[in-house]
C-alpha cells in the first residue's frame, strides 16, 4: 500500500511537467509533401531534363521558371536553378526520402555538381545539402557571394525552449574537399560534420536601408558521428541573452561575423546583409527566427562528398 501511494504521488508530480510542455511543428516540418520541378538544362550542357525538389505542397512544375516558396512553406534549400549568360543549370542536393513505415523525410547530401559544356568546359562544384527557413533568389547568376542569393530567416516573435527533430547521419571516412569550379580542387585535412542551428534575432532597419540585429536566442550543434539508426526527438536547447560566458559555450555559437552575414530584403526590397551587432537582453522579444540543417559545416564549396544527413519532424518546444 505504501509503495502504491509513493508511485501515485510520483506520477502526480511528473504530470504538471508533461502538461506544461507544448510542441509546435514548423509548417511542412514533417517533410511529407514536396514540389517536384522538371527543368531542362541548356543544350550546351547536354539538354537533359533534371528534377529539382522544394519543400512545399505536393505538386509538379515543368519548365525553367524561377521558384518562389509555394503553399505557405517557410522552407528553402540549396536546390537551385542557375542561369549564367543564358545557360540554364540545375543543382539538387536535397531530396525527399522514405523512412520505414512509409513516412517521408528530407535527405541532405554533400555532392559534386558537374558542369560540362560542349566538351570544352568541365568543372566540378561541391554543394552541401542544406534546408533553411527563408527563400532562395532564383535564378542564380553567379557563384560569387552565395549568402547574397538567399534570404535567411522568417518573421517570428515567440520564444521556444528548444528545437526538436529526428535525424540519421552518415559521414564517410576521409578528408574534406574544396571545389568552387574555379581553380584546382583542394584537399583539406579532417572530415566534415553536419550542422544545425536555431537563432532568434531582433532586427531593425535604419534610414539608409541597412539592417542590423541583436541575438536574442541561440542553439547550434555540429554532428560528426554516423548513426546506424534514426535518433528520434533529439532536442537542441535555445539559450537566451549573452551566453558567451556560460558553460558549454563555443566560438561556433557566437555572433555572426560581418563578412559572413546572412542577407534579407529591406523595406525597399533590396537584399542587404543583416549585421549582427551584439547580444540582446535575455528577456527580449525576437522579430525573426533562423533555422538551418546542413550536411556540411565548412565554408561554401567545402565538405566531404557523400556525407548524408536525414532530417524529419522539425518542431519547436515551449
Amino acid at each position: 500500500m505504501k509503495r502504491t501511494l509513493i508511485y501515485i504521488l510520483a506520477l502526480m508530480l511528473l504530470m504538471p511537467v508533461a502538461v506544461a510542455q507544448k510542441v509546435e511543428m514548423l509548417p511542412y516540418g514533417d517533410f511529407n509533401s514536396w514540389v517536384t520541378r522538371n527543368i531542362k538544362e541548356s543544350r550546351v550542357l547536354g539538354g537533359n531534363e533534371k528534377q529539382c525538389y522544394a519543400i512545399g505542397p505536393n505538386t509538379t512544375v515543368d519548365g525553367d521558371k524561377a521558384y518562389t516558396n509555394a503553399g505557405g512553406s517557410p522552407w528553402a534549400s540549396s536546390n537551385v536553378m542557375a542561369k549564367v549568360c543564358g545557360i540554364t543549370k540545375v543543382s539538387n542536393a536535397v531530396f525527399p526520402d522514405v523512412r520505414s513505415g512509409g513516412n517521408r523525410c528530407a535527405r541532405l547530401t554533400t555532392m559534386m555538381e558537374n558542369c560540362k559544356a560542349l566538351g570544352i568546359v568541365d568543372i566540378d562544384v561541391l554543394v552541401a545539402g542544406t534546408v533553411f527557413l527563408g527563400r532562395m533568389l532564383e535564378p542564380v547568376k553567379s557563384t560569387s557571394n552565395p549568402y547574397s542569393k538567399m534570404e535567411m530567416g522568417i518573421p517570428y516573435t515567440k520564444r521556444p525552449k528548444a528545437l526538436r527533430y529526428d535525424y540519421k547521419l552518415s559521414i564517410p571516412a576521409g578528408n574534406m574537399v574544396y571545389s568552387s569550379g574555379f581553380g584546382k580542387k583542394r584537399t583539406i585535412a579532417g572530415s566534415d560534420r553536419a550542422e544545425v542551428f536555431i537563432y532568434l534575432q531582433r532586427r531593425w532597419e535604419d534610414a539608409d536601408g541597412n539592417i542590423y540585429a541583436k541575438r536574442v536566442g541561440t542553439g547550434r550543434e555540429l554532428l560528426g558521428r554516423s548513426t546506424k539508426t534514426w535518433v528520434n526527438d533529439h532536442c537542441l536547447a535555445v539559450r537566451y541573452g549573452d551566453i558567451s560566458g556560460e558553460k558549454g559555450y563555443t566560438v561556433s555559437m557566437g555572433l555572426i561575423p560581418e563578412k559572413k552575414s546572412y542577407y534579407a530584403a529591406n523595406s525597399k526590397g533590396k537584399m542587404v546583409p543583416v549585421r549582427e551587432v551584439g547580444w540582446d537582453s535575455a528577456e527580449a522579444t525576437p522579430t525573426h527566427l533562423m533555422v538551418m540543417f546542413s550536411s556540411g559545416s565548412g565554408e561554401p564549396y567545402t565538405g566531404t562528398p557523400g556525407a548524408t544527413f536525414w532530417v524529419d519532424n522539425v518542431e519547436l518546444v515551449f
